[in-house]
């Protein structure tokens, strides 16, 4: 039953030669050595010069394409470094909805329809629905990792940098908080004075660390400092030096430069953030995103090449969407005022 797939892949790949030199290359590498600055620290030269021919490719349809290529930080660094009327979301599904929903008129691809996500995929609306009729009255705040038929069914969305601030603003004493259980949690943790319930829900990636795992870590390698996303369980952030959302991550590598740092999170995260401070050496152990992987170059310029891999919201399904997401936006203003 495997055999269509590889088929159909060994198919593309024919396409593509048939279009594009793709081929191993020193020459385009070199080519493009400004790029491959970016990341160096991270990427080996023979691997750049595999990756080099598809870069270039992609940039040059880019140009034919009116296109504009988002990358999550959670790419790997010949994605997220190497790279309108287009967007093409080097991401997941629920990512790509999000642009299109900010993006009615322009056309949004996502090079791989099965790069899904284990925290978007635990929760329906006829979850939301399950909840509203347990907690009669209390708002729900998604979070933003999740479906647009999520957010339409959702008073307000939230992101892991203003959760606390969206929590804290909302009149009621019970507040709902969908889809992920551990952010919820650690939420809860900070904003004491709210009722806070919440979806069982649970990123694949960050689940699986324990605070076993920051013990042991710290006791083999004194002086580093853990970072944790809040969407790890409570007792891993309480064991962290700092918690914080992506950006919050950045900003406090950043700020504090720290001579060794272990990122309780994805693993490309670290690589890619290692590029700008060279003088932190990120180490110990991450958790691989299997969806975010399913990401590639090659699933790139066939996306751009073909235009295939368009993704739609229902505009009735956008327009609620878009509600929820405005009310963060508006309420996130007046917090911060």
């Amino acid at each position: 039953m495997k055999i269509l797939p590889l088929l159909d892949q060994i198919a593309k790949r024919a396409e593509l030669a048939d279009h594009y030199d793709l081929s191993p290359s020193l020459d385009i590498a070199d080519a493009q050595a400004d790029l491959y600055a970016r990341m160096d620290r991270v990427v080996t030269p023979p691997d750049w010069a595999i990756y080099a021919p598809y870069v270039a490719a992609i940039n040059e349809l880019k140009k034919e394409r009116n296109a504009v290529i988002l990358a999550h930080n959670y790419m790997t660094p010949e994605i997220y470094h190497g790279i309108a009327d287009v967007i093409v979301q080097c991401g997941v599904h629920f990512m790509a909805e999000t642009s299109k929903i900010l993006n009615p008129s322009k056309t949004v691809l996502i090079p791989d329809m099965a790069a899904g996500c284990s925290l978007a995929e635990s929760i329906t609306a006829e979850g939301i629905a399950e909840m509203r009729a347990k907690y009669p009255g209390a708002p729900v705040v998604t979070y933003v990792n999740t479906t647009a038929e999520v957010e339409a069914a959702s008073d307000i969305c939230c992101t892991s940098s203003n959760a606390v601030q969206i929590v804290r603003g909302l009149d009621s004493e019970t507040v709902i908080m969908t889809p992920d259980k551990y952010l919820a949690r650690n939420i809860a943790n900070l904003v004491p004075k709210k009722n806070i319930v919440w979806w069982d829900g649970a990123c694949i990636v960050h689940e699986r660390f324990t605070a076993q795992d920051l013990k042991d870590f710290r006791e083999w390698n004194p002086g580093t400092r853990i970072i944790a996303h809040p969407e790890c369980p409570p007792d891993v952030v309480a064991e962290a030096d700092f918690s914080g959302s992506t950006s919050g991550i950045i900003d406090y590598v950043t700020q504090q430069r720290p001579e060794k740092a272990m990122r309780v999170t994805e693993c490309s995260m670290a690589s890619n953030i290692s590029v700008a401070l060279p003088e932190v050496d990120f180490v110990g152990p991450c958790n691989m995103c299997p969806y975010m992987k399913k990401i590639t170059l090659e699933k790139m310029l066939w996306s751009l090449h073909t235009m295939e891999g368009a993704v739609e919201v229902d505009p009735t399904v956008a327009d609620k969407a878009r509600i929820a997401v405005q009310r963060m936006i508006d309420l996130s203003a007046k917090m911060a005022g």
